[in-house]
C-alpha cells in the first residue's frame, strides 16, 4: 500500500465475509445504504486476517461462510476486537434485510459505547473527587499556617486555585 492510500485504509469499517461471488455487490450495497466502507473476505482464515490487520466496527458474517469453516469461526470470534457480528444467510435474506441487520447492529453497537462510556466517566469522577476535595483542604489548612514563607504560601495558594478548579469541574461543592 502507498502511502497516499492510508485514508482508503482507515475508511474500511465493514468486514463483510460471505463466499458468494456476489460479495463485491454486497459490499457496495453496504456502501450505498450505511455510508461505511465494507472490505470483504470470501473465507474466515482470510477474515481472521484482516481482522488481526486492522478495527472494523461490525462483521457481516454470512451462515455459509461459517458452513465451510466450522473450525475457523472460534477463531474469527477471537479476533473480532470490538466489531459487532452480525450473522446473517445471504441465501435465505435479501439485502434490504442485511441493511436493517446491520444498522440495528451498529446503532446497539453506538448505544452501548455512550454508556460504558458514561459509566467509565462516573466511576472516575467518583475516584477523583475524593483526592481533589482532600487536596483542597490540605492546601486550606497549609494556607492558615503563620510560619509559612511568603514563595511557599504563593505556590501553595495556586495549589489551592488548582484544586478549586478541579472540584468544580467535578462537581464538588466547598
Amino acid at each position: 500500500m502507498a502511502c497516499g492510500d492510508w485514508r482508503a485504509f482507515w475508511q474500511i469499517m465493514i468486514l463483510l465475509i460471505t463466499p458468494s461471488a456476489r460479495g463485491q455487490d454486497c459490499a457496495q450495497a453496504l456502501l450505498e445504504s450505511t455510508s461505511e466502507a465494507a472490505q470483504v473476505a470470501s473465507t474466515l482464515r482470510q477474515a481472521s486476517s484482516f481482522l488481526r490487520a486492522q478495527e472494523f466496527s461490525a462483521v457481516v458474517i454470512d451462515q455459509s461462510a461459517l458452513d465451510l469453516e466450522p473450525d475457523e469461526g472460534a477463531t474469527l470470534l477471537q479476533h473480532l476486537g470490538t466489531a459487532v457480528p452480525v450473522y446473517v444467510s445471504f441465501a435465505i435474506n435479501g439485502m434490504e434485510r442485511v441493511v436493517r441487520e446491520l444498522r440495528a447492529a451498529l446503532q446497539r453497537r453506538e448505544r452501548e459505547s455512550q454508556i460504558a462510556r458514561r459509566m467509565v466517566e462516573r466511576e472516575l469522577r467518583s475516584e477523583l473527587k475524593g483526592t481533589a476535595t482532600a487536596l483542597l483542604v490540605s492546601c486550606e489548612m497549609a494556607l492558615k499556617s503563620a510560619e509559612l514563607p511568603a514563595a511557599t504560601h504563593h505556590r501553595i495558594e495556586n495549589l489551592h486555585q488548582l484544586a478549586q478548579e478541579m472540584c468544580g469541574k467535578l462537581g464538588v461543592g466547598e
